[in-house]
């Protein structure tokens, strides 16, 4: 996968840390998750494609993990927040 990709699906997820340590988004927002999904989903697809399994790993289970989210915020329940 070429470096373009990589870098925009990592801007994707940067974008939206950033944003939310900015307090602009909430880690519960739409936009942060979408972002946080299809970044991830990317980066572990080229993780997957190069056999860098720790970092298939780590995008995999990120990806999912935001997938989650928009999947329980969808179906109205709220994803458990960290007190």
């Amino acid at each position: 996968m070429g470096s373009f990709v990589q870098i925009l699906a990592a801007l994707f997820i940067l974008a939206a840390f950033g944003l939310a340590q900015a307090r602009v988004l909430s880690p519960q927002a739409q936009a942060y998750l979408v972002l946080n999904v299809v970044g991830a989903s990317v980066l572990a697809l080229d993780a997957y494609v190069e056999r860098q399994w720790g970092f298939l790993l780590l995008e995999g289970v990120w990806a999912l993990i935001s997938a989650w989210g928009i999947v329980a915020k969808a179906s109205g329940r709220a994803a458990a927040s960290a007190h």
